[in-house]
């Protein structure tokens, strides 16, 4: 019995690996070549119990459309079934809270965050929690940074982390 469906999709920020169950959208990887995309497959089958089947239709074709959209300009919110099997605790509650209170072309600092949820002296439980999002983008933890300003860290990298602020507005555009 297949778990999940995969595909992976080109955007601005290179390769990404989207997986999705019947609940919906599981998971986003960032830097989808090869060798990433088969240790993440590898991890989704036995967090899931069972492989996966690339399609990109059925439980994929929404979410592909959408961060087609996204990477256009064309989408602020995703608006997407979430399966959140992959997150559990006070990360799932951290990352709910990001979902739902931290708006395209905005930021939030990690102890902000953390007061949000109730956990005012948790920033680095915070930063954990982004370091662990299984759907990065449509859970925005880009739009998490450092008080002061600083970027702070991001699973698919600072560069990467850039272009999506770049791309919401919140930071300029990069000149190279």
């Amino acid at each position: 019995m297949n778990s999940f469906v995969w595909t992976v999709v080109t955007a601005d920020v290179g390769p990404l690996l989207l997986a999705a169950t019947g609940k919906g959208l599981v998971t986003v990887a960032f830097h989808a070549e090869p060798a990433v995309r088969d240790r993440e497959l590898r991890r989704l089958a036995e967090r899931l119990g069972g492989e996966g089947v690339r399609d990109a239709s059925g439980p994929l074709a929404e979410p592909i459309r959408q961060f087609a959209a996204y990477f256009e300009g064309e989408l602020r919110d995703f608006t997407l079934p979430l399966d959140w099997s992959l997150s559990g605790g006070f990360n799932r509650e951290v990352l709910r809270e990001l979902a739902a209170g931290v708006p395209y072309g905005t930021v939030v600092g990690y102890g902000d965050l953390a007061a949000r949820v109730g956990r005012p002296g948790a920033a680095q439980a915070v930063g954990a929690a982004m370091g662990a999002n299984p759907l990065p983008v449509v859970v925005p933890c880009h739009r998490v940074v450092e008080t002061g300003g600083k970027l702070g860290g991001f699973s698919g990298g600072l560069d990467t982390k850039r272009k999506l602020l770049a791309l919401e507005g919140v930071l300029p555009e990069p000149l190279f």
